[in-house]
């Protein structure tokens, strides 16, 4: 079906891959798989959750890191809340007198908002485009997809104001309208499954007719659960451009039931020519 299409770079098919059509909505994620302006959160979050936490007589420090790093990226795509709650769970079964979830949280945001201030700085006063900041063919891509007339729905594990104001200062949210979500204080009222449930219902189609792209386990697992198309988008955050995948994120997407993945979007408007055309 791709026989007459050329790829510029790496685009990895699973065994089971094959187009769901037609194809009328697109949900896409929000930090990783189309902004950076957040590029190195688990570099704020690790640290912290390394500091505060218990240590057992005779565990290493590698072993500890990589536990919290499998807490923190399985639960990646979910609202950040989830990602405290299970370290304040870790905290007490070492024996420790874990803080509220929400103070993790709190003290979490306080730091990554340090981390992440001068690029804030630099899209209001435009010393930094948008386009520095968004994952490489992300603009073309979304440009692609609206002229195609399909609708677009921005979900995102953070806090709703916080990706509101990132949406627009990337000058993205003209691409979604009105279909932007985020995490809410009472975390038990949102959730991407929530936003997807909220699609299929509302314009009366089938989960066929959804496509996802995302760099977290949740919207890939939650589209793949109705029957959606799933691409995952292993993003080498740290080297946006590179055409190279985060292997850590393709293994493990393609282990939730991701149809195809991707570095970035160079060549998704070509993915897309085969996709919607069969």
């Amino acid at each position: 079906m791709f026989s007459t299409i050329t790829f510029s770079g790496h685009v990895e098919f699973s065994p089971e891959f094959k187009p769901r059509g037609p194809i009328s909505h697109v949900l896409f994620d929000f930090d990783g798989t189309l902004s950076l302006v957040r590029q190195g959160w688990p570099e704020v979050m690790l640290p912290m959750f390394t500091e505060m936490i218990p240590i057992i007589e005779g565990e290493t420090r590698e072993a500890l890191e990589k536990m919290l790093m499998d807490d923190i990226m399985r639960l990646n795509g979910k609202q950040t809340i989830y990602q405290m709650i299970q370290f304040a769970q870790r905290v007490v079964e070492r024996g420790g007198q874990a803080q509220e979830p929400i103070w993790y949280k709190n003290e979490y945001l306080r730091r990554l908002d340090a981390r992440i201030q001068t690029r804030i700085d630099g899209l209001c006063n435009a010393t930094i485009k948008p386009d520095e900041l968004l994952v490489h063919g992300a603009r073309e891509l979304l440009e692609n997809l609206t002229a195609r007339g399909l609708t677009l729905y921005l979900a995102s594990g953070t806090d709703e104001p916080y990706v509101k104001r990132e949406a627009q200062l990337l000058d993205v949210d003209r691409y979604f309208g009105p279909h932007i979500y985020g995490a809410k204080d009472d975390y038990k009222a949102f959730s991407k499954k929530m936003v997807i449930d909220r699609i299929l219902k509302e314009h009366d189609i089938s989960g066929a007719c959804l496509l996802s792209f995302g760099d977290g386990y949740v919207e890939i697992e939650n589209t793949k659960q109705i029957g959606g198309l799933a691409i995952a988008v292993a993003s080498d955050e740290a080297h946006n451009g590179s055409g190279r995948m985060d292997e850590w994120k393709r293994t493990r997407l393609l282990g939730v039931g991701a149809d195809v993945v991707i570095p970035d979007f160079r060549d998704a408007i070509a993915l897309m020519d085969g996709i919607l055309t069969n």
